[in-house]
């Protein structure tokens, strides 16, 4: 066995395959795609060409995973194989590095691994520069959609960095052909590089994987359960045709159904249609029983129950929603409920199916490594207490949320676990979707599905945790006549759809030549220039840590403003020492007023600023609940009138970066010392006294002309003693106190 010569990888570490080596070699020519099964060296070849590139002077590699169990493996690896002359060329950094450690990470390392959200927020931050970065490498770059962080990082390397090279790596980039060409334009992909298990110079690493569909028969409890399920969800179907919607009968009443028909009602509240209100808490009904009839089919009567025992407190208690009161208030629900509780122990078969899987598979190796998929935490958490009650030591591997009694596993706790598991310490790990990107357990001899799972990625993912150094073993287990078997041969579709997918990207294209007016300026010359262009010295805004998920600061960002990242006590943005900006999405307008205090948040941003602003983003505002718009009226009215806020509308994210720029250029622009309260020529010497009174703590405008009433000038205000001040209508105590100490600090 041939082994991978280079001077900045560990001798004898590497095995030579070809199939990586001219993979590697073409990705050092463009932005590449590599589209690789699972277990066949994806890492492998990330390290060939980050070797490739480090051999440059001063180069950096900068590697991305989404999870910290992720960026920490690929860490081990390289460290494990590279071999670099610096003192201490390896860094790590996820959320819980501080800043200022992130900082001298960067500056001493040449090889960074990461978590994206951290790198971006570094990079909106200002706190160091991509420039020097010669290898930007995404893992499971199938998430650089939408607003994931890859989305953003992509731009901002391909703009800032002097030598830009992009490699992105998955094993499964999905079955939709416009989202896979969307993920190749946001990453700026010029060549794409795919291999399958059958590639002849594949095919002599890969190891033999068994597939294996079990059907169950669902029991005559759950049976029952389910057919007051459908005539729960009949009801409200019908209801919702007799309220003037088009709805598919039950059989069709997919997740995509329902979104649609949650879009359609929306469209008709937006139009101001009473009965549209209504609708909505059917739909939101629905979406309920529509996951009490996923449970109750393939999960379990334990999930199931929970899951109604849940709805029937929500629904009993004042603040649950109208969706959970109305189902609780359903006699055939309540005899649902009342059916569940005296339910003992599991009805489902797949309980005892999963048990006598794991226990055959520990007959044939006692050494064996396991790992059992399931789609929920309640289906997780009694599986694992299930088969440990067997004998047969487990654990469960879940997110980092909690939620109600049941604690999640911060990243610390996930990659602990791996390790032990890794170790032997015990035999199986139970797990959700967070275990089926990426986890490095070459030794795993058994992946049972609980579940079938829809999409073609997760399944892949799944498959791919067994047969990578040995022979493996796939169990799907089926209940039969139900979502189970429909999404196993909807997987199964989009798996054969993705791998002709695949096929077409592999076929060669002509290429693409792209002409640059660079106007006769010299190379290195041009890179300044065009450095220079995309990173002009912009305006100063300081934008509220929480807001670093917003598209607005990566707008702010791309567009060259001088952003500073902090925590803010009020507002989101701050623009000189004047401007604070609130800025809220409609929705988030209305829930505030509803659920919180909408007032009293923007009364605290009027209190610490001379030029508060409300900015409210996006939609209708009348149209986000049934709520009476002269509610909203009066909100408005209060906020712009009695608090003195500015109010700017805008249509989406990127409208309200460019607003907070204008202002944040008007506001440097400015000449002279800003005035916290400038004077106006049409105000009497009167109305100047109020304003000036106004400005003390605790005095509005009525308590100011109070005062003015009482003492008759500003000077008997500030020379009254508390027992006058406090004998003036609408000062009381407090108030008297707090300005007889106001203006007397410092005398």
């Amino acid at each position: 066995m041939s082994q991978i010569q280079h001077p900045l990888i560990r001798p004898g570490a590497l095995e030579a395959r070809q199939y990586q080596l001219a993979i590697a070699m073409q990705a050092l020519d463009g932005n590449t795609l590599v589209v690789l099964p699972t277990g066949l060296g994806k890492t492998a070849i990330a390290l060939l060409v980050a070797a490739a590139r480090l051999k440059e002077d001063g180069a950096r590699v900068l590697m991305l995973a989404p999870t910290k169990p992720l960026a920490e493996q690929h860490y081990r690896f390289f460290k494990d194989f590279l071999q670099l002359p610096d003192e201490d060329p390896f860094v790590l950094f996820t959320g819980e590095t501080p800043p200022a450690e992130r900082v001298r990470g960067w500056e001493r390392s040449r090889v960074c691994f990461a978590t994206p959200q951290v790198i971006k927020n570094d990079c909106l931050a200002g706190r160091y520069s991509l420039e020097d970065v010669a290898l930007l490498v995404v893992d499971e770059c199938h998430r650089a959609v939408g607003n994931y962080a890859y989305t953003f990082l992509a731009e901002w390397y391909a703009r800032t960095a002097a030598h830009p090279l992009v490699l992105a790596m998955t094993a499964s980039p999905g079955g939709d052909q416009e989202k896979v060409r969307a993920v190749c334009t946001t990453l700026g992909i010029t060549r794409v590089e795919t291999r399958i298990e059958t590639d002849p110079d594949v095919a002599p690493y890969v190891h033999e994987r068994t597939l294996e569909y079990v059907k169950v028969e669902l029991p005559s409890e759950l049976v029952e359960a389910r057919s007051r399920l459908h005539h729960l969800v009949d009801q409200r179907l019908e209801a919702l045709r007799r309220l003037g919607f088009q709805v598919p009968d039950r059989e069709r009443l997919s997740m995509r159904v329902l979104n649609y028909l949650n879009a359609t009602i929306q469209e008709r509240i937006a139009d101001r249609d009473a009965a549209a209100f209504q609708a909505a808490s059917i739909q939101a009904e629905l979406m309920k029983l529509r996951h009490g009839l996923t449970l109750c089919e393939s999960q379990g009567s334990e999930a199931l129950s929970r899951f109604l025992e849940r709805l029937a407190i929500e629904g009993a208690s004042g603040s649950g929603t109208k969706a959970s009161q109305r189902l609780a208030a359903d006699p055939v629900f309540g005899e649902l409920v009342a059916t569940a509780r005296a339910w003992e122990g599991e009805l489902h078969p797949k309980y005892p199916l999963v048990r006598a899987v794991v226990e055959e598979q520990l007959r044939k190796d006692p050494e064996s490594r396991i790992i059992v998929f399931a789609s929920y935490r309640d289906t997780v958490q009694a599986l694992a207490a299930h088969l440990t009650a067997c004998g047969i030591p487990s654990e469960r591997f879940v997110g980092q949320a909690s939620r109600d009694s049941e604690k999640g596993l911060s990243q610390k706790q996930q990659i602990d676990a791996l390790r032990r598991f890794r170790a032997g310490e015990f035999r199986v790990l139970v797990a959700t979707s967070v275990g089926e990107e990426g986890l490095d357990i070459p030794s795993t001899d058994l992946v049972v599905f609980y579940e079938a799972v829809p999409s073609e990625i997760r399944s892949i993912q799944r498959k791919g945790r067994t047969g990578r150094s040995g022979e493996g073993k796939i169990v799907v287990l089926v209940t039969s006549g139900t979502s189970d078997e429909t999404f196993r041969y909807v997987s199964q579709s989009r798996e054969k759809s993705m791998q002709k997918g695949l096929a077409r990207l592999r076929a060669p294209a002509p290429p693409v030549q792209v002409e640059l007016d660079t106007g006769g300026i010299p190379g290195e010359d041009r890179l300044q220039q065009r450095l220079a262009e995309f990173l002009p010295e912009g305006p100063r805004v300081v934008a509220d840590d929480r807001e670093t998920s917003s598209r607005v600061v990566e707008g702010l960002r791309l567009a060259g403003a001088a952003l500073e990242i902090a925590h803010l006590e009020n507002g989101d943005y701050a623009i000189g020492e004047r401007i604070l900006v609130e800025r809220k999405t409609a929705r988030d307008f209305v829930d505030t007023l509803v659920e919180r205090d909408l007032l009293g948040q923007v009364r605290a941003l009027a209190d610490a600023v001379p030029r508060p602003i409300l900015v409210i983003e996006g939609g209708d505002l009348y149209a986000q609940r049934n709520i009476h718009p002269n509610a909203i009226r009066g909100a408005l009215a209060a906020i712009a009138v009695d608090m003195g806020v500015t109010l700017f509308f805008t249509a989406d994210d990127r409208e309200t970066a460019e607003l907070l720029l204008v202002l944040a250029r008007r506001e440097e622009g400015a000449r002279g010392e800003h005035k916290v309260h400038p004077r106006k020529t049409h105000r009497s010497v009167r109305e100047q006294q109020e304003y000036v009174l106004s400005s003390l703590p605790d005095v509005g405008p009525r308590t100011a002309r109070a005062l003015l009433e009482e003492f008759g000038s500003i000077l008997g205000v500030i020379t009254a003693d508390l027992a006058a001040l406090e004998a003036v209508p609408g000062v009381g105590e407090k108030t008297a106190e707090r300005l007889v100490a106001f203006v007397r600090e410092g005398a």
